[in-house]
């Protein structure tokens, strides 16, 4: 069994996941998209687990709470944004969640991370008033919860842009930046008033890639360590501090949907792939750290899966920023045989290494020109056949990593437009094309890769007329 990236199955959409340990499973919590839906996370939340000693093997745990079950929600109108659990002093475990943009808090109490969450009440102020009910106070949005050693229970949110129906709903609500508060045992009640942690871009304090959303927290070595998406909306993020309601300072940049910020570059139009917001949390299992984020696909920012990277460590015990891989999760690069979806792509781009960003007001343009991930058919659960479309003259599609021997050949499938031909390369610009393989009806010609034995990404280039929907490829030894 091995594990790509994204680690859940094809047709599954959970965004914005918070991983959690909690006794020898992982547990991810997430919010939950709906293939081909015009709005985020219209599905209600589930839990995905794996054993802490094999993160190549995912169960679902099914739904574990249901917008429904809000007192304030039971006509299900409103739709669950991002959570995070947390497990209480008192031993149970904690969700808290946001609808929407509704500006309030809800929280879910359960005897186990996945059984069936009830709903526990709303985040208020001590004389029993919700927090977000007045006018002035910072809007709940995302979030970020620890039980710390002590088992005090810290509280972070935020987000930058001000939601104009929210606060004709809740009075003037204010977004200054990600706050911190603590709560009282109960874990409702709010014991210190919320404060701004993290100003917005323009604001006094603003780091370097300042707070937008996203609020994620965790212990590293002892220390705090915030993760967040910034003012590009594509990266995450992260800060640390001796404690947890100050005195942060900017780490930098954990991971970024193109890559952006490696080696310098920022042109969002040439990315590694296509961009849009991306939310999540670190994951420590011994030694190693893991950041959780996910992608976009099928042409806008409501069907997005999730994805995660083994991160490296610096000198200074904070964190390199990872690239976006195949193979996350994986312990190392995926085997040199066998078939792959075209769907596990980290990198894609239409000619010209022209790229964009799915969240901007014209993405129309990328319906035309550009390759997208998608499937065929409706959301549903258990099945899938998810490839790459829209692949015209030009466009690229790259993979890594792969374990390659000497003398291994490569065949393709695709559907769509004959005639063309998909070349291969290891590496990005093609200076070297490793092989040429003829789009025709019959997918099993199999080309063999001029590669010494190691481990090379591979990149496929379509030429050709028209389009073509890339389905698979498959890795033969020996040929």
């Amino acid at each position: 069994m091995q594990a790509f990236n994204p680690y859940l199955p094809s047709w599954e959409y959970v965004p914005d996941g918070e991983p959690h340990v909690f006794g020898d499973r992982v547990y991810v919590y997430g919010s939950h998209d709906a293939f081909g839906a015009p709005i985020f996370c219209v599905n209600d939340y589930v839990c995905w687990s794996a054993p802490v000693d094999n993160l190549r093997d995912w169960r679902c745990e099914g739904v574990i709470y249901r917008r429904r079950q809000d007192p304030g929600n039971r006509l299900g109108v409103r739709s669950l944004y991002a959570p995070d659990v947390t497990r209480g002093p008192d031993g149970r475990y904690y969700l808290y969640y946001c609808f929407d943009f509704l500006g309030e808090m809800g929280v879910a109490v359960c005897d186990t991370p996945a059984g069936q969450y009830e709903f526990y009440g709303k985040v208020h102020h001590r004389d029993g008033r919700v927090w977000g009910k007045k006018s002035g106070e910072q809007f709940p949005f995302d979030p970020g919860v620890l039980t710390d050693d002590d088992g005090r229970v810290w509280l972070y949110s935020g987000f930058a842009t001000k939601v104009p129906f929210a606060a004709s709903r809740w009075h003037n609500l204010r977004n200054d930046g990600g706050v911190v508060m603590e709560l009282e045992p109960d874990m409702v009640t709010i014991r210190t008033e919320p404060k701004v942690l993290f100003p917005t871009k323009g604001r006094p304090g603003a780091f370097p890639h300042a707070f937008f959303e996203a609020s994620s927290i965790r212990k590293v070595d002892g220390r705090y360590c915030f993760v967040y998406s910034s003012e590009h909306n594509h990266d995450l993020c992260y800060a640390m501090s001796d404690r947890p309601d100050g005195g942060f300072t900017y780490g930098g940049v954990l991971v970024d949907l193109g890559d952006l910020f490696l080696d310098g570059r920022t042109d969002e139009a040439h990315a590694a792939n296509y961009l849009g917001n991306t939310h999540g949390g670190l994951l420590n299992i011994g030694e190693d750290w893991y950041i959780f984020y996910h992608r976009q696909t099928n042409r806008s920012s409501y069907a997005r899966q999730a994805c995660a990277e083994k991160l490296e460590r610096t000198a200074d015990g904070g964190f390199r920023q990872a690239e976006v891989t195949s193979c996350g999760l994986n312990g190392g690069p995926l085997r040199g045989e066998g078939r792959y979806e075209a769907r596990i792509a980290c990198n894609l781009w239409a000619k010209g290494h022209a790229t964009g960003r799915y969240d901007a007001p014209r993405r129309k343009a990328l319906f035309r020109e550009h390759p997208y991930f998608t499937q065929t058919g409706g959301d549903r659960e258990g099945s899938g056949d998810q490839y790459i479309a829209n692949m015209r003259d030009g466009a690229t599609a790259g993979f890594k990593y792969f374990c390659i021997e000497a003398g291994t050949g490569l065949s393709v499938e695709t559907r769509g437009e004959r005639g063309g031909v998909m070349e291969v390369s290891a590496a990005p610009d093609f200076a070297q094309i490793l092989c040429s393989l003829p789009l025709t009806a019959d997918v099993s010609a199999v080309c063999p890769l001029a590669l010494a034995e190691g481990v090379h990404a591979l990149y496929f280039r379509y030429r050709g007329a028209g389009a073509v929907d890339f389905l698979a490829f498959t890795l033969h030894k020996g040929t």
